[in-house]
């Protein structure tokens, strides 16, 4: 292996083997391979890439494609059924929330502990305790037994020594998701300065803007094999195409207006060619005097989509039956981030477009368009009717909160999490320089 790579895996697979009953393993034990009671479940099939020095590998994909195997093989806490794996340097594992801590033993003794573990002298631990305790920043709590830490905490405790003692390849599972904004982002950049001093991070998340933000490299797997190997935008896209369903074949585009009465029984007929979405229905809020009954979901030609890339319009369809009269009523949809920050939207009532009036019992089909020019990750969307006396005081008739999620791909064109009409120019020398005053 070239003094250059630090991980080699060479066609590694891991299968499992998988009893009906419990009773089925014993007898399995009995009949020595002459008969086979289990099912073989792979959890990876014929793996195989490399990672060099200085290289940050984000590993990406659904619940079950064999990520977690993948790092408990690298840790060397799981051994393959057949292939080989190289490692060239010392590594530092992450792979689940406390690993490796003593929950009765208290934080400074559990940094104590884990130094130990990775071969540290106390020497060495001494003379890093307060970068260690100044970086998990959980201040009295480093006094108090683990086993009474919030799972921030044990995160941030987690990261804070395995980072600080220097280890050549770091791996590190899905655990950076439970610390708050703040200590995600100081990771983030330890991160960073860690790649640049020649560290080597092997990444597992599916934080797709963590990916694509910290890694050099993106690996895809689907099913226990590797699917993708290369950029991090290609790599997400790849991720987020397995992730949902392929775009249907074209189906007879909609009339793109607001339906009005006299218009839903034809825009029925058209929408009976669609399918509408799996509504969640976690979090409805409003007085119910509407209900969202169906939400068809289109790109600008009609096509049934829920991956999109950067730029591309998004048509949102509301079926919506009403349950009250109204004289005017308001309807919107909005995209939020994972984080439950709305990114923006559209409204009928920021449009001066209305509607009504409106019968009780009546049905309408309502139509909302969004240009996605949002940096590429996973969005939730949001839904709501509301009656509107002005901007600060409205009746919310139903609200429909995270009902779908929605996927946008691509390279961004812009600086920033959103696309702002922006300009830049050079004017050149200007035509006076102001004059120095006393």
């Amino acid at each position: 292996m070239s003094s250059d790579v630090v991980i080699s895996v060479e066609n590694v697979s891991k299968m499992y083997q998988v009893y009906s009953k419990p009773s089925d393993r014993m007898m399995q034990m009995i009949y020595r391979g002459h008969r086979q009671l289990y099912k073989e479940f792979w959890a990876l099939n014929d793996v195989s890439f490399e990672v060099r020095r200085g290289e940050t590998i984000g590993v990406i994909g659904r619940n079950g494609s064999g990520k977690s195997t993948l790092l408990q093989i690298l840790a060397g806490t799981l051994t393959p059924t057949s292939g080989k794996v190289a490692i060239n340097g010392r590594v530092t594992a992450l792979l689940e929330l406390g690993s490796g801590f003593n929950p009765e033993f208290t934080g400074r003794e559990n940094i104590f502990l884990n130094a130990t573990i990775l071969g540290v002298s106390q020497e060495v631990v001494e003379n890093k305790f307060d970068e260690i305790a100044a970086f998990a920043d959980i201040g009295d709590f480093l006094e108090q037994p683990v086993k009474t830490y919030s799972s921030g905490m044990y995160a941030r405790l987690a990261f804070a020594v395995a980072i600080s003692f220097e280890p050549e390849i770091l791996i590190v599972d899905e655990i950076l998701s439970v610390g708050d904004v703040f200590f995600q982002a100081r990771c983030m950049r330890k991160l960073d300065e860690f790649r640049e001093n020649g560290g080597t991070v092997f990444f597992v998340t599916h934080d797709t803007h963590a990916v694509e933000r910290v890694c050099t490299r993106a690996i895809v797997l689907s099913h226990g094999k590797k699917v993708f190997e290369g950029g991090t935008a290609d790599g997400v896209t790849v991720y987020y195409k397995m992730s949902r369903e392929e775009a249907k074949a074209p189906t007879k585009q909609v009339d793109s207006s607001t339906v009005t009465t006299a218009q839903s029984e034809e825009k029925h007929s058209q929408l009976a060619e669609l399918e509408s979405i799996d509504i969640r229905r976690d979090h409805v809020v409003g007085d119910h005097s509407a209900l969202i009954e169906e939400v068809y979901i289109t790109d600008d030609e009609g096509v049934q989509r829920s991956n999109f890339g950067i730029g591309e319009w998004m048509t949102v369809r509301l079926v919506v039956k009403f349950n009250a009269a109204f004289d005017s009523v308001d309807f919107g949809v909005g995209i939020r981030d994972q984080s439950g920050t709305l990114i923006g939207g559209a409204h009928s009532m920021y449009e001066n477009s209305s509607i009504g009036p409106i019968k009780a019992g009546e049905r309408r089909c309502l139509l909302t368009k969004i240009k996605l020019d949002v940096a590429p990750r996973e969005y939730l969307l949001i839904a709501g009717i509301a009656r509107h006396d002005s901007l600060q005081v409205y009746q919310e008739c139903y609200g429909l909160y995270d009902f779908c999620a929605i996927s946008v791909t691509g390279n961004k064109k812009f600086w920033g999490e959103v696309a702002l009409p922006s300009s830049t120019a050079d004017e050149g020398e200007p035509t006076s320089s102001p004059e120095s005053t006393v």
